[in-house]
């Protein structure tokens, strides 16, 4: 007996399929639809073992409407291809978009496909940025299933670029032995353009750059939190010298302040809001675990002014916000 088949989406994971037969009898049959997170390879990635060349995007849900982006390469044999990271928000179910340095990325994802492309296809030289060689990471991905190649892949395991007022900076995180090798590279300065690098035992989770102190040249912020349950915040600051040079940031810990400690369990987060640094996190009572902190959230607002050294962060305020 025919059938009328009714699809009707369900979420953005499930699809619900109705068949109405001639009497109107109605069978509904759920299925899953795959998302867009996993793994996409080049077509080169299956030869990888013939010392060809690969790149990958690895694809993570953060929410309904935003996934992160990792653009990574093999590495065993040469400096990585291409490395990028980044959020894309949602156009619709199989578009997403994304934007770096004025240029807009877009993300179009088919069953087990993804096509990267320029918003405007004369930008696509821009990403060049990102990768050695002249390339860039537009192109097609096909999904494959389980890891990467560990053995072969780039270990950056956070990248990001940063620009204002024309001075730009290269974050980047890449996993060693004993830890973490934390790469900073400033662009756009008059005499010192050197790389900066150093050992980092926390993991880094974001940065961002602004001009602090209304002077005109930018600063640069880094946030790390610690491995583990705790993930205790912690802040790596640069400040840029009349366009010349950059100089470290001392940030205060909070263990330095009594009043602002009582309570702190870790669980940081740090953004900046206008001209001020603002870190927030919750207040643990006596008595409670570590994942259910009952005291509220304290939020310090941080400054930058001249230090007899260097520059530093002044704590100007705090406020402590009942648990809701």
């Amino acid at each position: 007996m025919p059938y009328i088949l009714i699809f009707i989406l369900a979420g953005s994971c499930k699809q619900e399929i109705k068949k109405v037969d001639q009497k109107g009898t109605i069978d509904t049959i759920t299925q899953e639809i795959p998302g867009v997170d996993g793994n996409y390879v080049s077509d080169y990635y299956q030869k990888r073992n013939k010392g060809y060349d690969w790149m990958s995007v690895s694809v993570k849900d953060i929410d309904a409407n935003t996934i992160d982006i990792s653009v990574r390469s093999r590495a065993d044999k040469k400096r990585p291809t291409c490395t990028f990271d980044s959020k894309a928000f949602k156009v619709n179910d199989s578009l997403y978009r994304t934007s770096s340095n004025g240029v807009g990325i877009l993300f179009s994802f088919k069953k087990d496909s993804l096509k990267i492309l320029t918003e405007k296809p004369e930008q696509a030289d821009d990403l060049q940025y990102y990768c050695s060689g002249g390339g860039n990471f537009t192109g097609d991905y096909g999904r494959i299933k389980g890891d990467l190649d560990q053995t072969q892949i780039d270990r950056t395991i956070f990248f990001r670029k940063l620009e204002l007022q024309g001075i730009g900076f290269l974050v980047s995180s890449l996993a060693i032995e004993n830890g973490k090798e934390l790469q900073i590279i400033p662009y756009g300065l008059e005499i010192d353009n050197k790389p900066i690098t150093q050992i980092v035992e926390s993991s880094v989770i974001n940065a961002e750059i602004e001009d602090l102190n209304s002077d005109g040249f930018p600063e640069l912020l880094v946030y790390l939190s610690s491995d583990g349950s705790g993930s205790y915040g912690d802040v790596i600051g640069y400040s840029v010298n009349n366009g010349k040079s950059i100089s470290s940031i001392y940030f205060p810990p909070i263990s330095e302040n009594d009043k602002l400690k009582k309570g702190y369990m870790g669980h940081d987060e740090f953004s900046v809001i206008e001209t001020s640094l603002a870190r927030r996190f919750p207040i643990y009572k006596e008595g409670d675990t570590n994942a259910n902190p009952t005291g509220g959230i304290r939020q310090i607002e941080y400054k930058l002014e001249d230090g007899e050294a260097s520059r530093r962060f002044v704590i100007k305020n705090s406020t402590d916000f009942p648990d809701m």
